[in-house]
């Protein structure tokens, strides 16, 4: 088992080539994105994949009011099946190793988010792809305890794994006290987008400063028990996405905005560390 890089996008403000090239400087061996709407950029976006020569993760993100990642409210869960598979559809034509979905609505209720999910299941068969569900806010994933019941009643479901959003859900470092739960997402585990969460945040403001280590030791525990998990059911690689992203994530000082952390730097960081840990653990 192999432990692979995927670089994010998101926060990027360069071309697509220049975020390949970047990435592929720093280590990384694929990179998770959506596939653009339009049909020339789809075009471009997949050939400058093919010419970085880099594995991809295609993401969608289903009814968002801003095109990027929060749901647009009063959407059904047919709905959202049809834009999951609008997605799936473009994604398709560039090949991805799967699918990473921020799908489904936090509003729901059980019986909605059921029907969601196995809808979700349902595309995978009819497609012949993964699709992996991204625990996330705004979404009915991001509750551990919503997501427990639905990961019980749908055994075969895959998920994507950003245990952030649960820390500040809770506002407390969560899996620590659920192991149940913990071991059942590990169990379900396709993918994992490891940025650090705390109790008052999704991501704390710079994993590397002393007084954020035990966050940082905590989700490790975590990921070693997905890893753990991941090894057991055979996978070859495991596909880790460092995700630490802008848009109020990373704090900044007020009035003149200047960031915290530089989120290249972060991101490469926490990457290259948690492989280092993957490659001791699983390759000595």
């Amino acid at each position: 088992m192999k432990a692979t890089l995927f670089k994010t996008v998101w926060g990027h403000e360069g071309s697509f080539a220049e975020a390949i090239e970047l990435a592929r400087e720093a280590g990384f061996e694929g990179m998770e994105a959506p596939a653009p709407e339009d049909t020339g950029e789809r075009k471009a976006f997949f050939g400058d994949l093919a010419e970085g020569d880099m594995s991809w993760i295609a993401e969608v993100s289903t009814c968002t009011q801003d095109g990027l990642f929060v749901p647009d409210p009063g959407h059904s869960a047919e709905d959202h099946l049809a834009s999951l598979e609008a997605g799936v559809v473009r994604s398709l034509e560039g090949s991805p190793l799967f699918v990473n979905t921020m799908g489904g609505y936090d509003a729901w209720s059980f019986d909605e988010a059921m029907k969601f999910h196995e809808g979700v299941l349902a595309m995978e068969s009819q497609y012949g792809i993964g699709i992996s569900v991204e625990t996330h806010r705004g979404r009915y994933s991001h509750n551990p305890w919503l997501m427990r019941d639905v990961l019980k009643r749908l055994p075969d479901l895959k998920i994507t794994c950003d245990f952030s959003h649960w820390c500040v859900v809770t506002e407390r470092l969560i899996l620590d006290q659920e192991q149940e739960i913990l071991e059942l997402a590990a169990k379900h585990a396709h993918h994992i987008q490891p940025r650090v969460g705390y109790g008052q945040g999704p991501q704390v403001p710079d994993p590397r400063a002393p007084e954020y280590l035990y966050a940082v030791e905590a989700h490790e525990r975590w990921w070693d028990v997905v890893w753990d998990s991941m090894a057991e059911r055979k996978f070859e690689q495991v596909t880790m996405t460092p995700e630490f992203g802008p848009d109020g994530y990373l704090q900044a000082a007020p009035f003149t905005q200047v960031p915290v952390a530089d989120l290249w730097e972060v991101n490469c960081w926490i990457g290259h560390r948690l492989k280092e840990r993957f490659e001791k653990k699983y390759n000595q």
